[in-house]
């Protein structure tokens, strides 16, 4: 089996129910067409109900799955029915899997004039591969530490179809909230319109990011009172945020002194109507030939950092953008300096891992690192370049800070626990499995505890169940009914459906199916005020809710050897509401 620790259930894990149950019925009916195995990418073809069959690529390493895709529209929660299929035939089919070549060994044993011959047929099919062999050559034949520019443009990008883009993204919005719309569009749509001017500036093309982004801005400017005139929100308030745009081109452009005092003009004229380029107008006193900042690119650290006095309060993003700028130009060593010195930890650890320096990140990890996002940027890039206890040892580390969001902590802590389990650390595939289900509990991680506890569960088992009792019940609900009923805790499953609103119905008729043996005066007493305030109240789309109700409130009768009261119960319903066409016809057809 190629990859490390597969099993069914680190599938069904991964997976929904559904997607679980359709994917094992692919499987078995023979959908899985081809299984390749390239290195540490699986590639499959697997049938499903268009023509041509779906293509699955699964990238792995020591640690297990890394990274799995599938050409199908699926697009809901875990993997897809073909990826649970393909992974399912990696298990109990693994003969089927041929092996193939990557692609430095298909390529190393071939000469010269071979691989000048490949690639000269690979242009005759694809004739736009010259241009990136062309681009590939040329980056070559340049010194490592400089970026190759892009080709510069021969013709200057017109700003007023971009303006005209802002100016109706603005009408638009109006229309539609005065149409009663209440979603708000403008931030994002603005946003992927400002993301043209970035992208020119990636490019190296900054005559053409400039003058996008003037258009933008210039349409906003112009078109604002519309906005105004209906609401008065300021472009912060619809998430517009043209200040990073322009700092980072224009700190990226090489501009001339009457240059920089023309986007000044510009820029204050603007932010009477667009708010603070605060970033921007520094951008431009700064440059790069800021005296601070100088030295701090040389090495030279201070508690001042790259700031001659006290830094304002968007140093952070100011220096992100510059951080940015260094990393394009690969000017890592001034990366790392400016890193350091504005305190960008999660940028200076996940630089040391790109440029290969492991024990370094780890070092600097160990006496810098206190946030979990820190962690796992790092962990990320250490397991990218296939360090995967170092990985493992980063992403346990963060996940012992304190953590603000528990949703990031329960994605770090399974994406660890996946590792450490692949990798054959139980241990740490415990400790963070547990984390995982701290964050966010569920039946699924309960039991994947249980497996990985082993002789220990008794100890662990009590120290979620009390978790369980003792956190806040918004959002835990499902969880708690799920595992308390599965382990028989039936008083607890009790205490928790009491508290819940009718909202909850489906998991609280679930308790009272579970206890109406047991506990049916509890059923009775709860069941009943939730039946009659749905028929009091006359709401005639729930009454379907009263009778699943009703059926408990009968049962829990049944159950206690009470069917005369339920007869009497019947009979008084029966004089309240016997009016209700709809409700009596429930009621009967259910057997009431």
């Amino acid at each position: 089996m190629p990859l490390p620790n597969l099993t069914s259930a680190t599938i069904q894990y991964h997976a929904t129910e559904p997607s679980y149950a359709r994917g094992e019925s692919y499987f078995r009916s023979g959908a899985v067409v081809s299984l390749t195995q390239r290195q540490q990418t699986l590639q499959a073809e697997v049938e499903g109900n268009e023509v041509t069959p779906y293509r699955v690529t699964i990238d792995f390493d020591g640690g297990g799955v890394t990274q799995a895709d599938c050409t199908c529209p699926y697009n809901f929660e875990g993997w897809c029915k073909h990826i649970v299929a393909t992974l399912l035939a990696c298990i109990h089919q693994p003969e089927t899997i041929e092996q193939r070549p990557a692609l430095a060994q298909l390529l190393e044993p071939l000469t010269l004039a071979q691989t000048q011959e490949l690639v000269q047929h690979l242009i005759a099919e694809n004739p736009g591969l010259i241009e990136s062999i062309d681009l590939y050559v040329s980056q070559l034949a340049q010194p490592k530490v400089t970026a190759t520019p892009a080709p510069k443009r021969k013709t200057s990008v017109d700003p007023v179809p971009f303006a005209r883009q802002a100016r109706e993204i603005l009408r638009n919005a109006v229309r539609g909230w005065e149409y009663g719309q209440d979603e708000d569009t403008i931030g994002i749509e603005m946003g992927e319109l400002i993301a043209h001017a970035l992208a020119f500036n990636e490019q190296r093309d900054w005559a053409n990011a400039l003058v996008v982004l003037q258009g933008i801005t210039e349409g906003c400017v112009n078109n604002w009172d519309e906005i105004d005139d209906f609401c008065g929100l300021t472009p912060e308030e619809v998430d517009i945020d043209f200040d990073a745009a322009w700092a980072e081109v224009l700190l990226s452009a090489d501009l001339s002194e009457d240059e920089i005092s023309e986007w000044q003009e510009n820029l204050e004229v603007w932010q009477d109507r667009l708010g603070s380029f605060a970033m921007a107008l520094e951008a431009l006193r700064q440059g790069w030939d800021y005296p601070p900042l100088v030295r701090v690119l040389q090495g030279n650290i201070s508690e001042l950092g790259a700031w001659s006095g006290e830094a304002p309060d968007w140093a952070d993003e100011f220096s992100q953008i510059r951080l940015k700028i260094l990393a394009r130009q690969e000017r890592y060593e001034e990366y790392l300096h400016l890193a350091q010195a504005e305190g960008q930890t999660q940028q200076y650890l996940t630089m040391l891992g790109q440029l290969g320096r492991v024990d370094q990140a780890m070092t600097v990890a160990q006496r810098q690192m206190s946030t979990l996002a820190e962690a796992k940027a790092l962990a990320e890039m250490l397991r990218s370049q296939n360090q995967l206890p170092q990985a493992l040892d980063i992403a346990l580390q963060g996940l012992r800070f304190e953590q603000n969001n528990p949703y990031v902590a329960f994605d770090v802590a399974t994406w660890a626990s996946d590792l450490a389990e692949g990798i054959g650390n139980t241990s740490a595939a415990l400790e963070a499995r547990i984390v995982a289900f701290k964050a966010k509990p569920s039946l699924q991680d309960y039991q994947k505890i249980e497996s990985l506890a082993e002789t220990g569960w008794p100890a662990v088992r009590e120290t979620l169940l009390q978790h369980l009792r003792t956190a806040p019940h918004w959002g835990l609900e499902q969880a708690q009914i799920d595992i308390f009923l599965q382990e028989g805790l039936l008083e607890d499953a009790i205490a928790v459906a009491s508290g819940l609103s009718s909202y909850h119905s489906q998991l609280i008729l679930r308790v009272m199916d579970r206890v109406v043996a047991t506990h049916s005066q509890w059923v009775i007493d709860n069941a009943r005020p939730r039946a009659e305030s749905i028929m009091d109240e006359g709401k005639a789309q729930y009454y379907y809710n009263a009778v699943e109700w009703l059926q408990r409130v009968k049962a829990a009768y049944h159950a206690l050897g009470q069917g005369a009261d339920w007869s009497g119960y019947h009979q008084t319903l029966l004089s309240q509401h016997g009016r209700k066409r709809k409700l009596m016809g429930l009621m009967q057809q259910n057997k009431l």
